[in-house]
């Protein structure tokens, strides 16, 4: 009842448990950016990146401060050390940049200060494509695609790459604004001051109260044109006498094509911690929603799917565990010869491993490439414990002749300290994985939590579990010459008997020659060295083929949109001339820079 119970824990926790492709692990990284529309990089770096940097430089526990300056974009990145609390560094960095927001130009966007973490990056590509203008096809994506993908749980963002927004545009000649002697300052300014809603307060009448506002946004484009600007000579200047005003779209700053056709791109984000899993199931939803609103010939085509990969890689990993566990007990069935002794043993990989989901959800682990791993792997060593102890059980039934339940007392005292000693020396290797001080330490960290406790479960297991079901299960077997003890078990002769003798000539040949083995021994171990030299170090694994890959292009500084936009075309006809090549989604601009002298298909 004790193993039932953590195995009912482990099969309640499982159906709760998340999943993902990666543990989410928090980088001691933060990130500001500030925008300063229509300043040049050096402008940027002067009166941002510098001044920030200064400020910041003062927080404690930095390990890198650097910046990066674009074109009217600013972004300064600070590393901190690993013993450094990631949440009071990141208010540490919020309070120093608060002390220096009034030295900013005025022109300049507040600083957006985050964490760097991966659940930034996109969990879900889609492109909104069809037989419409782009600017539609983008008031389609942002009105009714984006809005029903942000109403699903988990979605923090949804960004659109691409796109052509809508925008009442005020176009100025130069040579009449000069013929005025006015500068374009007082164009913006009366703009501003008179397309606007601004409150009134309140107007007290008898016993009611009510708010008064004054309404000034124009609701008629061409009604800009009718703005008064200022006066000269008596007469009132408008919009019209220097310009007009016209409907138009903002300026471009990005392109996206699928398969060479003017596409828009809407990039899926997740709230930190949310399960990718789930936010890509109820984005599909909110999709599906999207797609029945959408006018006749315009689509949506999934282009990125991360709950594939997982999905795919998970089944994998399932499929090994279900594997191992079969073939480690055919292999105690093959040596022990027993129906009965195989099942027992067997028992103890799904009672070890069901019972560590229990503890996965109760640190709030999730199911990942790095915690199902520890359990493949640990399929071959929760069953070792009772193994030992049943195998030491079954020996002194057969040679001794002892009944079951005696048996089974006897002799899981006589090997428990052994597999005690075993079991801990595995829990001194997995435990310490899971406090190593660098990056790939936090990514390990959920290896060895649950590769330690799935261990743990296994001791219990085969000091409990293990001993009753052999006291209830094993049956007395007839041990040699009649009233001899001491004679062979039936289980030990035949092809076991060479096994055994085979095993001994090995261990009597190691004593004979002890020091020639230490040698080998010793020879073997230093061997390791240049062959750790020759082995290829990825911090990932490299060899994994996801049907997918990146084309990054960067053009000199200076090329325009539309120049990358045409050398984005060229390099995305090269790509589909490839066989088996089904979608190519190509896009320049879009950075967070705001540069667009760089692209990617």
């Amino acid at each position: 009842m004790l193993i039932l119970a953590l195995v009912v824990v482990g099969a309640a926790g499982y159906s709760r448990l998340g999943v993902d492709r990666f543990p989410s692990v928090d980088l001691p990284t933060v990130s500001v950016r500030t925008n300063l529309p229509g300043a040049t990089a050096e402008e940027t770096e002067n009166q941002i990146s510098r001044r920030i940097e200064e400020a910041v430089n003062t927080v404690a526990g930095i390990d890198e401060l650097r910046s990066i300056s674009g074109p009217g974009s600013s972004n300064v990145t600070v590393t901190f050390t690993l013993d450094r609390d990631i949440e009071s560094a990141s208010q540490d960095v919020r309070d120093r940049v608060g002390t220096i927001l009034r030295d900013l130009p005025k022109d300049a966007t507040p600083p957006q200060i985050s964490k760097v973490d991966n659940d930034q990056e996109p969990v879900m590509t889609l492109a909104l494509s069809g037989d419409r203008s782009l600017r539609e096809l983008t008031e389609l994506a942002d009105k009714v695609v984006k809005v029903r993908l942000e109403r699903s749980a988990g979605v923090g963002e949804v960004r659109i790459v691409g796109g052509l927004s809508r925008a009442l545009n005020v176009w100025v000649e130069a040579d009449r604004l000069a013929a005025f002697r006015m500068p374009i300052t007082t164009v913006r300014d009366a703009i501003v001051r008179q397309n606007a809603d601004e409150p009134g307060g309140n107007v007290t009448r008898g016993s009611r109260e009510e708010t008064v506002r004054t309404v000034g946004r124009l609701v008629d484009p061409k009604s800009f044109d009718d703005l008064a600007i200022s006066t000269a000579g008596g007469s009132t200047i408008r919009v019209r006498d220097i310009g007009w005003s016209e409907d138009g779209t903002k300026e471009q700053r990005s392109t996206s094509r699928l398969n060479g056709v003017p596409t828009v791109v809407l990039e899926v984000r997740r709230q930190s911690g949310a399960n990718t899993v789930a936010v890509i199931d109820g984005a599909k939803k909110g999709m599906d929603q999207a797609t029945a609103m959408l006018p006749a010939g315009v689509g949506i085509t999934v282009i990125q799917d991360q709950s594939r990969y997982i999905h795919a890689a998970l089944h994998e990993i399932n499929v090994h565990l279900v594997l191992g566990s079969i073939l480690a007990s055919l292999v105690v069935l093959a040596f022990m010869r027993s129906f009965r002794s195989t099942v027992i043993a067997a028992v103890a990989i799904p009672a070890s491993l069901i019972s560590t989901f229990g503890m996965m959800w109760a640190l709030h682990f999730t199911l990942n490439s790095v915690t199902m791993l520890a359990l493949v792997l640990m399929v071959g060593i929760v069953i070792d414990d009772a193994i030992v102890v049943l195998e030491n059980i079954f020996r002194f039934i057969e040679e001794k002749g002892m009944p079951p339940f005696e048996a089974a007392r006897a002799a899981t005292a006589d090997i428990g300290l052994a597999v005690l000693a075993t079991t801990f020396s595995l829990v001194v290797i997995f435990v310490p994985v899971s406090f190593m001080s660098s990056i790939s330490g936090r990514f390990l960290y959920q290896f060895g939590i649950t590769a330690a406790v799935a261990v743990m479960v296994s001791l219990l297991v085969s000091f409990t579990l293990t001993p009753m079901m052999s006291a209830r299960f094993l049956r007395k077997e007839k041990s040699g010459p009649s009233g001899n003890d001491a004679g062979e078990a039936q289980s030990r002769g035949g092809f076991y008997r060479r096994i055994d003798a085979g095993y001994e000539r090995a261990l009597a040949f190691s004593l004979r020659h002890r020091i020639a083995i230490a040698l080998i021994s010793v020879a073997v171990i230093l061997s390791s060295i240049p062959l750790y030299g020759r082995i290829k170090q990825n911090y990932l694994p490299g060899n994994v083929d996801e049907g997918e890959f990146n084309v990054g292009i960067n053009a000199p500084q200076g090329t325009s949109l539309a120049a990358m936009d045409a050398i984005l075309v060229k390099i995305g006809d090269e790509i589909r001339s490839v066989k088996g090549v089904q979608l190519v989604l190509g896009t320049a601009g879009g950075g967070f820079l705001g540069g667009v002298n760089e692209g990617r298909a």
